[in-house]
């Protein structure tokens, strides 16, 4: 039997209700996911503020590129954009893509094998993503990184190379308001399997790797996976080749056992871009005191996060806390910053605002010269020893 006109109406209505709503879901999403929880912040004295200024300030992780957000605007959802970098000071902001995110995700077990929060996203954003796999999305991000910077007028530039580098700091030394960015990935099962992808990544500008996220993968055991095991032998063939090409490993979300393998194996400095140490937050997605040791040895730095799990507190003086039993248990050369802004994480203060953390640090003792360490210095040191030199080609060694 037709339908009447009334109800063709009524299903018209309906159906327009569904598709606004879902619209303003996309829209929303962001700022349900990423938020900044109000929070007592220290007032910021001259010295803080003077120090600060004079830094080079370096954030080993955001994951601001998984969303839609015109980066070179300021926004009023997330955590991180160009205008925000720059009022917080922020002279290098490494930007982390993830590629798989289990829906249901949690520090103690997941599976990679149930629904992807990433394509249930992008569905809900009209983006994409929600139909391009873990490889086309790492080349997507990259692209839209490279369009930001061509965008920007000099005012964000990419990091590929030690002269990128070299060139940042010097145009920040001569009061330049410019920000580097370097491109990241979270969990290698982002190259399908496939060894020939890490070029791939190589070349769109991919310069640091996470081997696991939240589930253990092709390359190795995760610290919340359910074997946790240690590295797989294309894990270890991927770390060797990282070094020579000139990538950065990550060891965030590593298992211990992998932790332990990939310190063994690798004979450049390590990060482990953000978490927390279990000194100050004891729980498994954070350092033992060990591995904070380990780490150091190798000349790496331990990127301290702003979120509950990494310091069990959303205030600047938790992070600090935690920095600075970082910088008293293996000294100020190894500690950092890795926010994981914009990574699905409640803190307690956005990136225009890092002078407070700064303010914090001093707070908690720590000298001049030990801040200016911790807030970039360390993670300067770190790439200007990995990254490839300006004009290497891929197959020459380093």
């Amino acid at each position: 039997m037709p339908l009447s006109r009334t109800s063709m109406r009524v299903a018209s209505i309906l159906g327009a209700i569904l598709v606004l709503a879902w619209l303003y879901l996309g829209l929303r999403l962001e700022s349900w996911i990423n938020v900044v929880a109000p929070e007592r912040l220290p007032e910021v004295g001259p010295r803080a503020e003077a120090l600060h200024g004079t830094s080079f300030v370096a954030d080993l992780h955001a994951d601001s590129l998984l969303f839609g957000r015109d980066l070179l605007d300021r926004g009023t959802m997330g955590h991180v954009d160009l205008p925000r970098l720059q009022e917080g000071g922020v002279a290098l902001q490494v930007f982390s893509l993830p590629t798989i995110v289990p829906f249901d995700f949690n520090i103690e077990r997941n599976t990679g094998d149930g629904v992807d929060s990433l394509t249930v996203a992008g569905l809900v954003q009209l983006s994409p993503t929600a139909w391009l796999g873990p490889m086309g999305r790492a080349l997507r991000a990259a692209n839209r990184l490279s369009d930001f910077a061509a965008a920007s007028d000099g005012e964000w530039v990419q990091i590929r190379t030690r002269a990128d580098l070299a060139a940042l700091q010097a145009a920040r030394a001569a009061g330049a308001d410019t920000t580097g960015a370097l491109l990241s990935i979270e969990g290698a099962h982002a190259m399908e399997s496939d060894a020939e992808n890490l070029q791939r990544l190589f070349d769109a500008g991919y310069r640091m790797i996470g081997l696991t996220h939240f589930f253990d993968n092709d390359y190795g055991g995760s610290a919340h996976g359910l074997e946790r095991g240690g590295l797989t032998p294309l894990g270890r063939e991927t770390i060797a080749e990282m070094e020579r090409l000139g990538m950065t490993l990550d060891l965030a979300h590593l298992s211990p056992a992998a932790v332990d393998e990939a310190l063994d194996l690798s004979t450049r400095p390590t990060v482990f871009s953000h978490g927390g140490v279990r000194g100050t937050c004891d729980n498994q997605r954070n350092l033992t005191d060990e591995h904070v040791q380990r780490i150091a040895a190798g000349g790496g730095v331990i990127g301290i996060g702003y979120w509950d799990w990494a310091v069990c507190g959303t205030s600047p003086q938790h992070v600090a806390a935690a920095l600075a039993y970082v910088v008293r248990l293996v000294g100020a050369d190894h500690a950092g910053l890795g926010s994981d802004y914009d990574g699905g994480t409640t803190v307690g203060f956005d990136t225009s605002q890092l002078a407070v953390l700064t303010q914090a640090l001093l707070d908690e003792g720590l000298t001049a010269s030990q801040v200016r360490k911790v807030m970039g210095d360390n993670v300067l040191r770190v790439l200007a020893e990995n990254l490839p030199p300006a004009g290497r080609a891929a197959d020459d060694p380093r």
